[in-house]
Protein backbone atom coordinates (compact mmCIF):
# COMPACT_ATOMS: atom_id res chain seq x y z
CA UNK A 1 0.00 0.00 0.00
CA UNK A 2 0.89 3.67 -0.34
CA UNK A 3 2.04 5.60 2.49
CA UNK A 4 0.13 8.40 3.22
CA UNK A 5 0.99 11.89 1.99
CA UNK A 6 0.16 15.53 1.52
CA UNK A 7 1.74 17.99 -1.44
CA UNK A 8 3.69 21.11 0.15
CA UNK A 9 4.77 23.92 -1.90
CA UNK A 10 8.64 24.23 -2.80
CA UNK A 11 8.87 27.94 -2.67
CA UNK A 12 5.95 29.15 0.33
CA UNK A 13 5.78 25.31 2.19
CA UNK A 14 1.95 25.91 2.29
CA UNK A 15 0.00 22.38 2.05
CA UNK A 16 -2.66 20.98 0.25
CA UNK A 17 -4.25 17.58 -0.14
CA UNK A 18 -4.45 15.85 -2.96
CA UNK A 19 -6.60 16.48 -4.88
CA UNK A 20 -7.09 15.71 -9.02
CA UNK A 21 -7.18 19.57 -10.11
CA UNK A 22 -4.38 20.41 -7.52
CA UNK A 23 -1.25 20.56 -9.58
CA UNK A 24 0.50 23.75 -7.93
CA UNK A 25 0.44 26.10 -5.38
CA UNK A 26 -2.18 28.52 -5.29
CA UNK A 27 -0.43 31.30 -3.35
CA UNK A 28 3.16 31.11 -5.83
CA UNK A 29 1.32 30.03 -9.38
CA UNK A 30 3.09 28.29 -11.37
CA UNK A 31 6.34 28.88 -9.73
CA UNK A 32 5.16 27.31 -6.69
CA UNK A 33 5.61 23.59 -7.78
CA UNK A 34 4.64 20.70 -5.48
CA UNK A 35 6.38 17.89 -2.96
CA UNK A 36 4.91 14.89 -2.39
CA UNK A 37 5.97 14.55 1.39
CA UNK A 38 5.27 10.99 3.32
CA UNK A 39 4.49 10.02 6.88
CA UNK A 40 8.05 8.44 7.16
CA UNK A 41 6.81 6.56 10.06
CA UNK A 42 4.38 4.60 8.32
CA UNK A 43 7.37 4.14 5.20
CA UNK A 44 9.53 2.95 7.42
CA UNK A 45 7.55 -0.14 9.02
CA UNK A 46 6.98 -0.92 4.96
CA UNK A 47 10.24 -0.32 3.39
CA UNK A 48 13.90 -1.10 4.24
CA UNK A 49 16.97 -2.36 2.96
CA UNK A 50 16.59 -5.62 4.53
CA UNK A 51 12.93 -5.99 2.73
CA UNK A 52 14.09 -4.78 -0.28
CA UNK A 53 16.80 -7.66 -0.64
CA UNK A 54 13.73 -9.78 -0.28
CA UNK A 55 11.99 -8.03 -2.95
CA UNK A 56 11.72 -9.77 -6.55
CA UNK A 57 9.91 -6.76 -8.35
CA UNK A 58 12.77 -5.83 -10.40
CA UNK A 59 11.01 -2.43 -11.48
CA UNK A 60 10.56 1.00 -9.41
CA UNK A 61 7.37 -0.33 -8.26
CA UNK A 62 9.57 -1.77 -5.58
CA UNK A 63 9.50 1.34 -4.13
CA UNK A 64 5.96 1.25 -3.92
CA UNK A 65 5.03 2.35 -0.69
CA UNK A 66 7.27 5.46 -1.54
CA UNK A 67 5.11 6.29 -4.51
CA UNK A 68 1.81 7.74 -4.17
CA UNK A 69 -0.37 5.08 -6.78
CA UNK A 70 -3.36 3.84 -4.82
CA UNK A 71 -4.64 1.14 -6.58
CA UNK A 72 -2.34 -1.71 -7.52
CA UNK A 73 -4.59 -2.36 -10.63
CA UNK A 74 -4.30 0.97 -12.40
CA UNK A 75 -0.02 0.32 -12.25
CA UNK A 76 0.82 0.07 -16.29
CA UNK A 77 1.85 -3.31 -17.28
CA UNK A 78 4.99 -2.50 -18.42
CA UNK A 79 8.65 -3.39 -16.93
CA UNK A 80 10.12 0.17 -15.94
CA UNK A 81 13.15 0.71 -13.53
CA UNK A 82 16.04 -1.59 -12.59
CA UNK A 83 18.22 -0.42 -15.64
CA UNK A 84 21.92 -1.19 -15.26
CA UNK A 85 24.69 0.37 -13.46
CA UNK A 86 27.37 -0.58 -14.92
CA UNK A 87 30.76 0.41 -13.42
CA UNK A 88 33.34 1.29 -16.50
CA UNK A 89 37.25 0.94 -14.77
CA UNK A 90 38.25 2.04 -18.19
CA UNK A 91 36.61 5.57 -17.96
CA UNK A 92 37.63 5.70 -14.13
CA UNK A 93 41.42 5.09 -15.40
CA UNK A 94 41.07 7.51 -18.21
CA UNK A 95 39.86 10.58 -16.20
CA UNK A 96 41.62 10.30 -12.87
CA UNK A 97 38.53 9.36 -10.21
CA UNK A 98 38.40 6.20 -7.88
CA UNK A 99 35.54 4.62 -9.67
CA UNK A 100 32.68 5.48 -12.40
CA UNK A 101 29.34 4.15 -12.49
CA UNK A 102 27.04 4.47 -15.70
CA UNK A 103 23.37 4.55 -15.21
CA UNK A 104 21.52 3.55 -18.57
CA UNK A 105 18.36 4.23 -18.40
CA UNK A 106 17.57 4.24 -22.36
CA UNK A 107 16.75 0.86 -21.23
CA UNK A 108 13.26 1.47 -20.24
CA UNK A 109 9.97 0.49 -22.27
CA UNK A 110 9.91 3.50 -24.49
CA UNK A 111 14.34 4.27 -24.46
CA UNK A 112 14.19 7.18 -21.70
CA UNK A 113 14.78 8.07 -18.05
CA UNK A 114 10.66 9.83 -18.71
CA UNK A 115 9.14 6.18 -18.46
CA UNK A 116 9.39 6.46 -14.80
CA UNK A 117 7.83 9.69 -14.57
CA UNK A 118 5.03 8.69 -17.09
CA UNK A 119 4.22 5.24 -15.62
CA UNK A 120 3.54 6.94 -12.52
CA UNK A 121 1.72 9.53 -14.09
CA UNK A 122 -0.89 7.47 -15.92
CA UNK A 123 -1.79 5.49 -12.84
CA UNK A 124 -2.71 8.65 -11.08
CA UNK A 125 -4.85 9.65 -13.52
CA UNK A 126 -6.58 6.21 -13.32
CA UNK A 127 -6.49 7.18 -10.00
CA UNK A 128 -8.56 9.80 -10.39
CA UNK A 129 -10.77 8.76 -12.53
CA UNK A 130 -9.45 10.84 -16.09
CA UNK A 131 -9.81 9.52 -19.30
CA UNK A 132 -7.41 11.81 -21.17
CA UNK A 133 -4.23 12.52 -20.76
CA UNK A 134 -1.94 15.29 -22.17
CA UNK A 135 1.83 17.05 -22.02
CA UNK A 136 4.22 19.08 -23.67
CA UNK A 137 7.52 17.75 -24.52
CA UNK A 138 10.57 18.31 -26.26
CA UNK A 139 10.17 14.19 -27.10
CA UNK A 140 11.28 12.03 -24.50
CA UNK A 141 8.67 12.55 -22.29
CA UNK A 142 5.77 12.61 -25.14
CA UNK A 143 6.78 8.77 -26.65
CA UNK A 144 6.72 7.87 -23.35
CA UNK A 145 3.36 9.82 -21.83
CA UNK A 146 1.77 8.08 -25.68
CA UNK A 147 3.37 4.46 -24.57
CA UNK A 148 1.82 3.99 -21.41
CA UNK A 149 -1.60 5.71 -21.73
CA UNK A 150 -2.14 3.31 -24.87
CA UNK A 151 -1.42 0.19 -22.39
CA UNK A 152 -3.54 1.81 -19.79
CA UNK A 153 -6.59 2.39 -22.56
CA UNK A 154 -6.23 6.74 -21.95
CA UNK A 155 -6.61 9.06 -24.78
CA UNK A 156 -3.24 11.38 -25.37
CA UNK A 157 -2.95 14.62 -26.69
CA UNK A 158 1.05 15.22 -27.54
CA UNK A 159 2.28 19.23 -27.83
CA UNK A 160 5.79 19.04 -29.44
CA UNK A 161 7.75 21.52 -31.38
CA UNK A 162 7.78 21.31 -34.91
CA UNK A 163 11.43 20.46 -34.97
CA UNK A 164 11.86 17.56 -32.81
CA UNK A 165 13.51 14.86 -34.09
CA UNK A 166 11.42 11.88 -36.41
CA UNK A 167 11.88 9.26 -34.39
CA UNK A 168 10.13 10.80 -31.84
CA UNK A 169 7.60 11.93 -33.29
CA UNK A 170 7.09 8.52 -35.32
CA UNK A 171 7.13 7.05 -31.82
CA UNK A 172 4.00 8.98 -30.95
CA UNK A 173 2.35 8.26 -34.11
CA UNK A 174 3.02 4.16 -33.47
CA UNK A 175 1.83 4.25 -29.89
CA UNK A 176 -1.52 6.17 -31.39
CA UNK A 177 -1.63 9.67 -29.75
CA UNK A 178 -2.85 12.77 -31.04
CA UNK A 179 0.51 14.75 -31.82
CA UNK A 180 0.55 18.26 -32.29
CA UNK A 181 3.28 19.68 -33.88
CA UNK A 182 3.52 23.27 -32.35
CA UNK A 183 5.13 25.91 -34.53
CA UNK A 184 8.30 27.57 -32.63
CA UNK A 185 9.85 26.08 -29.43
CA UNK A 186 9.23 23.99 -26.62
CA UNK A 187 8.28 27.10 -24.28
CA UNK A 188 5.02 27.67 -26.67
CA UNK A 189 4.39 23.80 -27.17
CA UNK A 190 4.31 24.12 -23.15
CA UNK A 191 2.03 27.17 -23.15
CA UNK A 192 -0.41 25.55 -25.71
CA UNK A 193 -1.01 22.46 -24.15
CA UNK A 194 -1.44 24.15 -20.67
CA UNK A 195 -4.55 26.15 -22.65
CA UNK A 196 -5.81 23.05 -24.12
CA UNK A 197 -5.52 21.26 -20.59
CA UNK A 198 -7.44 23.68 -18.79
CA UNK A 199 -9.83 24.42 -21.49
CA UNK A 200 -10.98 20.95 -22.01
CA UNK A 201 -10.04 19.32 -18.50
CA UNK A 202 -7.75 16.36 -19.68
CA UNK A 203 -4.93 15.26 -17.19
CA UNK A 204 -1.89 17.50 -16.97
CA UNK A 205 1.32 14.76 -17.25
CA UNK A 206 3.47 18.21 -18.04
CA UNK A 207 6.42 17.04 -15.03
CA UNK A 208 6.93 20.07 -13.97
CA UNK A 209 3.51 20.96 -13.12
CA UNK A 210 2.12 17.50 -11.84
CA UNK A 211 3.71 16.78 -8.70
CA UNK A 212 3.55 13.07 -9.11
CA UNK A 213 5.74 12.89 -12.07
CA UNK A 214 8.66 13.34 -9.75
CA UNK A 215 8.16 10.52 -7.67
CA UNK A 216 8.56 8.30 -10.58
CA UNK A 217 12.10 9.52 -11.34
CA UNK A 218 12.69 9.57 -7.82
CA UNK A 219 13.12 5.59 -8.22
CA UNK A 220 16.39 6.49 -10.50
CA UNK A 221 18.31 7.48 -7.59
CA UNK A 222 17.14 5.22 -5.54
CA UNK A 223 18.17 2.37 -7.39
CA UNK A 224 21.51 3.81 -7.81
CA UNK A 225 21.74 3.77 -3.75
CA UNK A 226 20.36 -0.01 -3.76
CA UNK A 227 22.70 -1.17 -6.68
CA UNK A 228 25.28 0.26 -4.89
CA UNK A 229 24.28 -1.72 -1.60
CA UNK A 230 23.12 1.66 0.14
CA UNK A 231 26.97 3.39 -0.71
CA UNK A 232 25.94 6.25 -2.52
CA UNK A 233 28.45 7.81 -4.55
CA UNK A 234 29.98 11.31 -4.33
CA UNK A 235 28.55 13.07 -7.09
CA UNK A 236 26.12 12.21 -9.58
CA UNK A 237 26.03 13.97 -13.00
CA UNK A 238 22.27 14.51 -14.94
CA UNK A 239 21.33 16.46 -18.01
CA UNK A 240 18.82 19.46 -17.06
CA UNK A 241 16.50 20.74 -19.12
CA UNK A 242 13.55 21.54 -17.61
CA UNK A 243 14.77 20.65 -14.28
CA UNK A 244 12.65 17.51 -13.35
CA UNK A 245 15.46 14.62 -13.58
CA UNK A 246 17.59 16.42 -11.57
CA UNK A 247 14.53 17.42 -9.01
CA UNK A 248 13.61 13.31 -9.26
CA UNK A 249 17.46 12.47 -8.34
CA UNK A 250 17.11 14.73 -5.43
CA UNK A 251 14.22 13.76 -4.24
CA UNK A 252 15.36 9.78 -4.08
CA UNK A 253 18.28 10.34 -1.93
CA UNK A 254 16.56 12.70 -0.03
CA UNK A 255 13.62 10.30 0.74
CA UNK A 256 16.05 7.86 1.58
CA UNK A 257 18.19 9.80 3.64
CA UNK A 258 14.79 10.65 6.01
CA UNK A 259 14.13 6.43 6.22
CA UNK A 260 17.67 6.16 7.23
CA UNK A 261 18.68 3.87 4.36
CA UNK A 262 21.67 6.13 3.14
CA UNK A 263 23.38 8.34 5.44
CA UNK A 264 24.68 11.09 3.12
CA UNK A 265 23.07 13.33 0.06
CA UNK A 266 25.89 12.90 -2.90
CA UNK A 267 26.63 16.11 -4.54
CA UNK A 268 24.31 16.30 -7.51
CA UNK A 269 25.62 18.23 -10.65
CA UNK A 270 23.54 19.78 -13.39
CA UNK A 271 24.76 19.71 -16.80
CA UNK A 272 23.68 21.91 -19.28
CA UNK A 273 24.21 22.59 -23.15
CA UNK A 274 25.82 26.25 -23.71
CA UNK A 275 22.77 26.92 -25.84
CA UNK A 276 20.01 26.08 -23.07
CA UNK A 277 21.53 27.09 -19.92
CA UNK A 278 19.21 29.38 -17.65
CA UNK A 279 19.56 26.95 -14.54
CA UNK A 280 23.25 26.88 -14.64
CA UNK A 281 23.73 30.76 -15.48
CA UNK A 282 21.26 31.02 -12.02
CA UNK A 283 23.83 28.87 -9.87
CA UNK A 284 26.94 30.83 -11.12
CA UNK A 285 25.12 34.04 -10.44
CA UNK A 286 23.92 32.75 -7.39
CA UNK A 287 20.22 34.06 -7.75
CA UNK A 288 17.25 32.98 -5.80
CA UNK A 289 14.98 32.67 -9.67
CA UNK A 290 16.15 32.25 -12.77
CA UNK A 291 15.61 33.99 -15.60
CA UNK A 292 14.25 32.40 -18.95
CA UNK A 293 16.26 32.88 -22.30
CA UNK A 294 16.15 31.48 -25.68
CA UNK A 295 17.45 27.43 -26.16
CA UNK A 296 19.56 26.39 -29.10
CA UNK A 297 21.02 23.04 -29.14
CA UNK A 298 21.41 20.08 -30.79
CA UNK A 299 20.25 18.33 -27.34
CA UNK A 300 16.79 18.67 -28.05
CA UNK A 301 15.57 17.16 -24.79
CA UNK A 302 16.66 19.73 -23.21
CA UNK A 303 16.90 22.49 -25.33
CA UNK A 304 14.76 24.28 -23.05
CA UNK A 305 14.90 28.48 -22.13
CA UNK A 306 12.14 28.29 -19.92
CA UNK A 307 12.21 25.90 -17.67
CA UNK A 308 9.07 25.16 -15.04
CA UNK A 309 10.74 22.94 -12.85
CA UNK A 310 13.68 25.77 -12.37
CA UNK A 311 12.97 25.95 -8.04
CA UNK A 312 13.31 22.29 -7.59
CA UNK A 313 16.32 22.26 -9.80
CA UNK A 314 18.03 24.68 -8.10
CA UNK A 315 17.19 22.89 -4.77
CA UNK A 316 18.98 19.87 -5.79
CA UNK A 317 22.02 21.52 -6.68
CA UNK A 318 22.46 23.84 -3.55
CA UNK A 319 20.66 21.49 -0.93
CA UNK A 320 23.18 18.30 -1.92
CA UNK A 321 26.58 20.93 -2.31
CA UNK A 322 26.77 20.57 -5.83
CA UNK A 323 27.22 22.69 -8.88
CA UNK A 324 26.12 23.10 -12.33
CA UNK A 325 28.25 22.60 -15.42
CA UNK A 326 27.80 24.10 -19.10
CA UNK A 327 29.13 22.44 -22.21
CA UNK A 328 28.76 23.00 -25.91
CA UNK A 329 27.31 20.89 -28.67
CA UNK A 330 30.32 19.52 -29.74
CA UNK A 331 31.82 18.46 -26.45
CA UNK A 332 27.95 17.43 -26.55
CA UNK A 333 28.28 15.09 -29.83
CA UNK A 334 31.88 13.91 -28.83
CA UNK A 335 30.80 12.47 -26.16
CA UNK A 336 28.30 10.23 -28.01
CA UNK A 337 31.04 7.58 -29.53
CA UNK A 338 33.59 7.70 -26.55
CA UNK A 339 30.89 6.95 -24.12
CA UNK A 340 29.37 3.98 -26.58
CA UNK A 341 32.97 2.56 -27.10
CA UNK A 342 34.16 2.28 -23.65
CA UNK A 343 30.43 1.49 -21.80
CA UNK A 344 28.69 0.02 -24.56
CA UNK A 345 26.16 2.33 -23.59
CA UNK A 346 25.16 4.14 -26.73
CA UNK A 347 22.91 7.54 -25.81
CA UNK A 348 21.29 10.07 -27.48
CA UNK A 349 23.14 14.31 -27.00
CA UNK A 350 20.76 14.58 -23.80
CA UNK A 351 21.38 11.29 -22.83
CA UNK A 352 25.30 11.86 -22.82
CA UNK A 353 24.86 15.82 -21.87
CA UNK A 354 25.79 14.59 -17.97
CA UNK A 355 28.65 12.30 -19.10
CA UNK A 356 29.86 15.50 -21.25
CA UNK A 357 29.82 17.51 -17.97
CA UNK A 358 31.86 15.07 -16.09
CA UNK A 359 34.25 14.82 -18.87
CA UNK A 360 34.63 18.72 -17.90
CA UNK A 361 34.78 18.94 -14.38
CA UNK A 362 37.83 15.61 -14.35
CA UNK A 363 39.34 17.66 -17.23
CA UNK A 364 39.68 20.76 -14.80
CA UNK A 365 40.69 19.04 -12.20
CA UNK A 366 37.41 19.56 -9.79
CA UNK A 367 36.68 15.38 -8.98
CA UNK A 368 38.84 14.09 -6.49
CA UNK A 369 40.82 11.09 -7.33
CA UNK A 370 39.42 9.31 -4.39
CA UNK A 371 35.53 9.94 -5.75
CA UNK A 372 33.04 7.97 -6.74
CA UNK A 373 31.31 9.42 -9.52
CA UNK A 374 27.62 7.92 -11.38
CA UNK A 375 26.49 9.70 -14.66
CA UNK A 376 23.29 9.18 -15.60
CA UNK A 377 22.61 8.32 -19.27
CA UNK A 378 18.76 9.44 -19.52
CA UNK A 379 18.39 8.28 -23.62
CA UNK A 380 19.11 5.67 -25.91
CA UNK A 381 20.60 6.72 -29.22
CA UNK A 382 18.52 5.76 -31.43
CA UNK A 383 16.34 8.34 -30.48
CA UNK A 384 17.95 10.85 -32.40
CA UNK A 385 20.18 9.14 -34.90
CA UNK A 386 20.77 12.10 -37.32
CA UNK A 387 22.73 13.81 -34.77
CA UNK A 388 24.71 10.46 -33.48
CA UNK A 389 25.83 10.33 -37.14
CA UNK A 390 27.50 13.40 -36.99
CA UNK A 391 29.44 12.38 -34.37
CA UNK A 392 31.30 9.88 -36.73
CA UNK A 393 33.09 9.16 -39.40
CA UNK A 394 31.69 7.31 -42.66
CA UNK A 395 31.34 3.71 -43.07
CA UNK A 396 33.36 1.89 -45.74
CA UNK A 397 31.85 1.48 -49.05
CA UNK A 398 33.51 -1.86 -50.68
CA UNK A 399 32.95 -4.16 -54.13
CA UNK A 400 32.03 -7.64 -52.96
CA UNK A 401 35.62 -8.72 -53.81
CA UNK A 402 38.29 -9.46 -51.53
CA UNK A 403 40.96 -8.08 -52.99
CA UNK A 404 38.82 -4.68 -53.37
CA UNK A 405 38.46 -5.25 -49.44
CA UNK A 406 42.52 -5.69 -49.12
CA UNK A 407 43.45 -2.85 -50.80
CA UNK A 408 41.17 -0.67 -48.96
CA UNK A 409 42.35 -1.63 -45.51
Amino acid sequence: MTTRYVLKCVLCGKEFEPQPERYVCDVCGLDGTLDVIYDMKEAGSAISCAALAENRDMSLWRYRAMLPVEKEAHIPALAVGWSPLYKSEKLADTYGVKELFIKDDGRNPTASLKDRASAVGVAKALDFGQHVVACASTGNAASSLSGFAAVAGLKSYIFVPEKAPAAKVTQLLVYGANVVLVKGDYADAFNLATAAIEKFGWYNRNCAINPYLVEGKKTCAMEIAEQLEWSVPDKVFISVGDGCCISGLYKGFSDLMQLGMIDRMPQIIGVQAEGAKPIYDAIQSGAERIAFGPADTIADSISVGAPRNWAKALRAMRKSDGTAVAVTDEDILSAIPELARASGVFGEPAGVTGFAGFKKMAAAGKIGKDERVAVVVTGNGLKDIESAKKSVGKALLCEPDIDAFAKMI
